[in-house]
């Protein structure tokens, strides 16, 4: 298998050529309904399956990222544009990631037990056909890495994409169905409904050749999924608390902060929602965030108009705004700031709504407490019990142990970025689909299998 070129020197090369990027066909071949869909990705699963074992299975993976790998920006480029949220910088980082670290067929291992009575072999085997439901706030990256891992675990896929994300959704499952086809895999393995719908939705969650449902997004699509009568993975909401104890270094910290709430402006589900921070530390902490991008928000009325412009009648996020640069959303409201400003910051108490509400916007509040036992009461509170992610800033050992054992979330981070659990910055591998709701956690191709145990009693030992 050829080895992955290194990280920053792809996203180099992809900065570099932007300005050359082209966007290529959004369009599918064709346009069947979802009863043809599920039909030929059946059959393409039962052929995948049968006649593609793992040792090709890899070779075929690593010729899907190639083939990604030029189309970096022209996907990056037409996700901003076509869903309006996010940046281009960022989006671009965050699909390289995707393609070059998401794990595939390798990382399925069969399991062993050998005792007096006989051999016991584990293994993961495929659902068949699942039912993909990708958001609009990462829809590329969430293409890519459910179709890396569940193609390698033997399965099959149709993607439901969000109808605010149908063409870049339909442009990226294009470029991967197209590299199948090349290598020889079944027609049909990799699909997405041009049409999205609820009533096309339920169709295909419904339809009996469907045996697995992974969905992505708030919490009426994972419930759906959940409610279904399927087997599914649902990655549900989160509202990411990060902490800063008094023994934090606060350069760190600072820029941490700015840039884990800043990326791709919140949209990520991992990113920092609200900061907690001992008081005796926060405001040499808010002039180390100046230093990285944030701006504070200090006038009264300008706080009173900020939440009036991004929050609806009922305090939840306006999603006019979600996704959108800090820049746009502060000249919403007759302010002028500059182009380096990524970070909102406000000070508010815990039943604010800008704490308690996901926002996925670059607005991050900040709320003082006296102590790290305070901040950690009030980021259990404000976790909503998601189990999704946390972060702390600290270089107490006992502060971090407390925290990761009762914040029980599934991703943690302790002094760096929220998203260095999804492998950015990090040596760990990149889900982009994180299932809090049903407890698979950081998704990998084990995770869209189903674990098959086969005994042989009495027989097949060597001592």
């Amino acid at each position: 298998m050829s080895q992955s070129p290194d990280f920053n020197a792809i996203v180099q090369q992809v900065l570099s050529r932007l300005e050359d990027a082209s966007k290529g066909s959004v369009a599918l071949a064709g346009c069947r309904d979802v009863e043809n869909y599920a039909d030929a990705s059946a059959k393409a699963q039962e052929i995948w399956h049968r006649d593609f074992g793992l040792d090709t299975r890899c070779q075929i993976i690593e010729e899907i990222r190639a083939d990604l790998r030029p189309h970096i920006e022209s996907l990056a480029k037409l996700a901003v544009e076509e869903t309006g949220m996010g940046n281009l910088r960022d989006k671009i980082i965050k699909k390289t990631l995707t393609i070059e670290k998401t794990p595939g067929p390798e990382s399925i291992k069969p399991h062993a037990i050998t005792g007096d009575r006989g051999l016991v072999l584990e293994e993961h085997a495929p659902y068949g056909v699942i039912a993909s439901i990708i958001p609009c706030t990462n829809p590329v990256a969430t293409v890519i890495h459910n179709s890396i891992c569940m193609i390698s675990g033997g399965n099959s896929v149709i993607f439901a994409p969000h109808p605010k994300a149908v063409n870049v959704s339909l442009r990226t499952a294009e470029i991967i169905a197209q590299t199948l086809r090349a290598c020889g895999a079944p027609d049909g393995l990799v699909s997405a409904l041009p049409e999205p719908s609820m009533d096309n939705l339920g169709k295909l969650m419904k339809h009996p050749k469907v045996r697995l449902i992974s969905a992505t997004g708030g919490p009426g699509v994972v419930n759906a999924a959940l409610t279904s009568g399927k087997p599914a993975v649902g990655a549900g909401p989160g509202n990411p608390p990060v902490v800063v104890d008094e023994t934090a270094n606060l350069e760190i910290a600072g820029k941490g902060v700015v840039d884990g709430a800043a990326f791709d402006n919140n949209l990520l589900c991992v990113c920092e929602k609200e900061l907690i921070v001992v008081n005796c530390v926060a405001d040499e902490l808010k002039k180390r965030m100046f230093d990285h991008g944030a701006y504070e928000l200090k006038d009264r009325k300008e706080i009173e108009l900020l939440e009036r412009t991004i929050l609806n009648g009922d305090h939840t996020a306006n999603k006019n705004f979600v996704g959108k640069d800090a820049t746009y959303i502060l000249e919403k409201i007759g302010l002028k700031v500059p182009a380096s400003v990524r970070l909102v910051i406000v000070e508010t108490t815990e039943d604010h709504p800008f704490a308690q509400e996901e926002l996925l916007m670059p607005v991050l509040p900040l709320i003082r407490v006296p102590d790290f036992d305070a901040a950690l009461a009030m980021a259990k509170r404000l976790e909503h019990n998601f189990q999704h992610s946390a972060v702390i800033y600290s270089t107490n050992i006992d502060h971090m142990s407390k925290m990761a054992r009762e914040i029980e979330t599934t991703m943690f981070v302790k002094n760096a970025p929220a998203y260095c659990s999804l492998g950015a910055e990090s040596d760990c591998p990149v889900t982009l689909t994180i299932a809090t709701a049903t407890g698979q956690g950081a998704t990998s191709p084990q995770s869209f299998c189903r674990l098959r145990r086969c005994v042989l009693s009495g027989a097949f030992r060597i001592i």
